[in-house]
């Protein structure tokens, strides 16, 4: 094992668990508070039973604004809000409110998608036979979509995992910040190919584990 790899592999491990750390963070934001946004985006929209056109707009043109934004602006943009909410802007915990913030609108815009693909026959039915609003998106929408909506948080996993890369180069933590202060500053050329190289296999393991997740759900 090359010397550098091997001085290195303790703060990879650590780096390795910052990224986790972030990832689950910003996972967990997204599906808490960008599910049901998304729901809601989907209800109020032009057709549904819901329909508002005014708050449907005024959310759509939120969603679609803060998804707009460069990560690295949005991150730097953050910083007095992150300070707020988790006491600095340095570090894996800090790094996870920005991401936070990005995974939201997100995570709403492809559950908004994935709920459009249920037959509108299967929601029409449902109405048929009184069934309330709460139980068509808890018992149709979000069973007829999982495999979609499986697809969609894997879609977030994969595209997240870059952006944590990203808020490790300034000050994040993570294998982005290891990347960059052994790989980048020392010009350790092995240290930047391996965290490159771990990065493609967690990109292949949390496709791979979605894609097969999504297959066992998908009733087509």
């Amino acid at each position: 094992m090359p010397e550098n790899i091997a001085a290195i592999l303790p703060e990879l491990w650590l780096a390795t668990g910052q990224t986790f750390l972030m990832l689950a963070i910003g996972l967990s934001a997204a599906v808490l508070l960008g599910g049901p946004l998304g729901v809601l985006l989907f209800l109020l929209g032009p057709g549904q039973s819901l329909e508002n056109r005014p708050l449907f707009l005024v959310l759509n043109w939120i969603v679609n604004t803060v998804r707009s934004f460069p990560f690295i602006i949005l991150l730097v943009a953050l910083v007095p809000f992150t300070r707020a909410i988790a006491g600095t802007s340095i570090g894996p915990l800090a790094a996870a409110v920005p991401l936070s913030f990005a995974a939201i609108p997100y995570f709403a815009r492809l559950v908004d998608q994935s709920l459009r693909e249920v037959p509108r026959g299967v929601i029409e039915a449902a109405h048929a036979m009184g069934a309330s609003e709460l139980q068509i998106v808890l018992r149709v929408l979000l069973v007829e979509a999982r495999s979609g909506l499986v697809l969609a948080l894997t879609v977030l996993a994969v595209s997240f995992l870059s952006y944590s890369a990203v808020a490790g180069v300034v000050g994040g933590g993570g294998i982005g910040d290891l990347a960059i202060r052994y790989g980048y500053y020392r010009f350790q050329t092995d240290v930047m190919v391996l965290t490159v190289a771990l990065l493609v296999v967690l990109v292949q393991i949390l496709q791979f584990a979605g894609n097969g997740l999504a297959s066992k759900l998908d009733k087509r």
